[in-house]
């Protein structure tokens, strides 16, 4: 079997993503699909942690999300070993847990982006057994700041396809050991400064 009959042959359905798929949770794609790795599948996106309440037949947008979504997912395992992200408030860390509960595990690479949290901060913070890279983010994007913690050149990526460079980012993502300070929940949500407001200084 080729490398391509591998890789066309992986569905979401086999990978740790089919429980959020079927949940309706992944939303705005920029890509969902087989990447150039064999038996791999990755997505770029929004994962939904909290719906709005729906009134009949209206779709309304979630509340809340990890938005900016990076992350792979391999064929025939149930869980996910390395994610990015970008949360709006440090305090919905504890959501995103429990939405991911059961898909995640102590060995992986979690890196969410925050955008209350200071700018010289970076936290390690286990929640279950779970540890979560806890960074700041404002006024950039999820993969700028990934390619800059990662020292990956953009150059470098450049002529890849947007399956490829999630495959090359997110392989340096796991091979990453970080050496942040290790801070409990409750103390990080203790000093996160006020969550900014989306909608200031836009025109009406």
């Amino acid at each position: 079997m080729t490398t391509l009959e591998k890789t066309a042959q992986v569905t979401i359905d086999t990978t740790a993503l089919s429980r959020l798929d079927h949940e309706g949770r992944l939303l705005n794609a920029v890509f969902k699909g087989p990447t150039t790795r064999p038996g791999r599948f990755g997505f770029r996106g929004d994962i939904a942690l909290k719906f709005q309440a729906q009134v009949a037949d209206e779709k309304r947008p979630p509340d809340f999300c990890i938005e900016q979504v990076l992350v792979i997912t391999e064929g025939g395992d149930r869980t996910i070993p390395v994610m990015a992200g970008y949360l709006h408030s440090f305090a919905y860390l504890e959501t995103a847990a429990q939405v991911l509960e059961g898909l995640l595990r102590p060995d992986g690479a979690y890196f969410m982006f925050c955008n209350n949290v200071d700018l010289l901060a970076q936290y390690r913070v286990t929640l279950g057994d779970i540890p979560f890279q806890i960074l700041p983010l404002d006024e950039s994007t999820v993969w700028k700041e990934m390619l800059d913690l990662l020292a990956i050149d953009k150059n470098d990526i450049k002529k890849l396809d947007t399956a490829g460079k999630l495959d090359h980012v997110m392989d340096a993502a796991l091979a990453l050991k970080p050496a942040y300070g290790v801070a409990s929940y409750a103390d990080v949500l203790a000093k996160v400064g006020p969550v900014k407001n989306r909608n200031e200084n836009r025109p009406v």
